[in-house]
């Protein structure tokens, strides 16, 4: 099956939900790609999509600049279904009127649904959705017909089923809208015929046979860190190339507790690969000395890391491909092609022309992480690769406040280690998003048996989140706590305190640095 045989189109207008509605069409096991609202309608009809959805903005449709989509898209015969601003923006287009509310609908609110329209079949005829505008639409176009309300929109949604034009003010990709993955599911299976074929087990198999025939006899080449991401897209082209493909694992001894022995392990042993372990522990520890300064620390490790990479690279001669675990997002807020740039990815936007390869393998670069995840699982990755925690690059050098030692390094991976086990002993490691120790830099005075101590105080930070740009400080039971607490000040040398960090991002960040 080609994973773009049967897809989705969402264009984006600037909604800060536009690719959490990609991820639900995902979930609906239909493939889908985001692009911008300026594509044409002449490149959509040679993109041979099921259908379109025009995500949310933070314009005014009756803005003398505001975005608008190709006229001629509503030309092209597919089901169309808009989302707040997109939905306001259709029916603007298509001849009808939006204007500014005195009375504003953010969050929960109740609407009334016509259960016999095609987007509420087997809907409750009351429910609660998730609403955020200043608009509304005031008078809808002609062939359309009003499918829900509330009561302060009078078009909550509408429909042209003729056409199969559709309309939702309200945001049925986010979780507070009860019933949104149905009427998500009523478009892609009823209006736009599709069939649920997106399966990673489908898209495996077909990557592997993609890779094959892509790579061919040559040779490829893979940093891997044992992050999920790397990991996935070096073992699918394991699988498809064998022993053509070597990976490069620099290990800067900046890992959490045993993580270079198991990621050695895994795909040296379990997976039989070419795999090249470089423990550069004390090289990195020499450029680190004395360097205090967060970016500083980010700079020097990303720079030794390229350097190291390099020189191992050279010594296996001729290679012609770089394997990357580029991921969709990382596309995405790249603006690669003719997205907007959210925010710029290292390994997104082509090689460097000294770079000595001839193409990049980016075998995840249609993927969200939730399915890169699911991938891993598919090809037999182990558990706590496949969900390990989130890993900044510079690795521990960020969660040790100051400078960079290796004594700090080894007292910092056992209170790690400790937190670690014991919400995994908990059940906390699957509600939890992210959780870690940091070794803050600060000492104070404690009482240990009968004397005095001056030592390193430890911080625990553990947070939920859905999508990393803001997160709330997890409610850890107090008994977890302590026992975390207890271990790391009796089984952990240099450290007589305990600290819980419960600041939400923003203010903060999850990272302490």
């Amino acid at each position: 099956m080609d994973i773009k045989k049967e897809s989705i189109l969402i264009l984006d207008f600037g909604g800060q939900y536009s690719q959490l509605i990609a991820r639900r069409v995902r979930e609906c096991h239909v493939y889908c790609e985001l692009k911008p609202y300026t594509m044409t309608a002449e490149d959509i009809k040679k993109g041979g999509y099921c259908g379109i959805i025009f995500t949310g903005g933070p314009n005014s449709t009756y803005e003398e600049d505001a975005p608008k989509c190709d006229p001629q898209l509503f030309q092209l015969g597919l089901p169309v279904l808009g989302i707040c601003y997109g939905a306001q923006m259709m029916a603007q287009m298509l001849g009808g009127k939006v204007r500014s509310s005195d009375t504003k609908e953010y969050g929960k609110t109740e609407i009334e649904c016509n259960t016999s329209s095609l987007m509420f079949h087997a809907a409750k005829d009351k429910t609660v959705c998730w609403m955020s505008h200043t608009d509304y639409i005031s008078e809808i176009p002609h062939g359309f017909k009003i499918t829900a309300i509330s009561e302060a929109c009078p078009v909550a949604a509408m429909e042209d089923i003729k056409r199969r034009f559709f309309a939702v003010q309200f945001h049925p990709e986010v979780q507070h809208t009860q019933e949104g993955m149905l009427y998500l599911q009523n478009f892609l299976y009823n209006a736009c015929g599709c069939t649920a074929e997106w399966q990673m087990t489908s898209f495996v198999t077909d990557t592997i046979q993609q890779l094959k025939k892509k790579i061919g006899d040559k040779k490829v080449l893979c940093a891997l860190s044992g992050g999920v991401d790397s990991s996935v897209a070096a073992l699918l082209v394991h699988k498809a190339v064998g022993q053509q493909l070597t990976c490069i694992f620099v290990d800067h001894g900046l890992l959490r507790k045993d993580e270079g022995d198991q990621v050695e392990s895994v795909f040296r042993k379990q997976f039989d690969m070419n795999l090249i372990r470089v423990n550069a522990q004390e090289r990195f520890l020499t450029r680190l000395a004395g360097v205090t300064e967060p970016e500083d620390k980010r700079k020097i490790i990303g720079e030794e890391f390229i350097r190291v990479f390099e020189e191992e690279a050279k010594k296996l001669g001729k290679v012609e491909f770089l394997c990357q675990g580029t991921i969709y997002p990382d596309v995405v807020e790249s603006g690669v092609g003719e997205a907007a740039v959210i925010k710029s990815h290292h390994n997104v936007g082509g090689l460097p022309k000294d770079i000595g390869f001839e193409g990049l393998i980016e075998p995840l670069r249609d993927l969200f992480k939730d399915e890169v995840r699911q991938a891993g699982l598919a090809l037999g990755i182990p558990d706590f690769l496949v969900f390990r925690q989130p890993f900044p690059g510079p690795g521990l050098a960020i969660r040790i406040m100051g400078d960079i030692t290796a004594e700090k390094v080894a007292v910092l991976q056992e209170a790690d280690a400790i937190m670690r086990e014991e919400f995994i002993n908990n059940g906390l490691d699957k509600c939890v998003n992210q959780y870690f120790a940091v070794l803050t830099g600060v000492k104070s005075v404690g009482v240990m048996g009968d004397g005095r101590t001056y030592e390193n105080t430890i911080a625990l930070r553990a947070v939920t989140t859905d999508d990393f740009m803001t997160a709330d400080w997890a409610r850890v039971p107090y008994d977890v706590l302590e026992k975390i607490s207890n271990r790391i000040v009796n089984e952990v040398g240099d450290i007589n305190r305990v600290v819980y960090d419960i600041t939400s991002k923003p203010p903060a960040t999850v990272e302490w640095e």
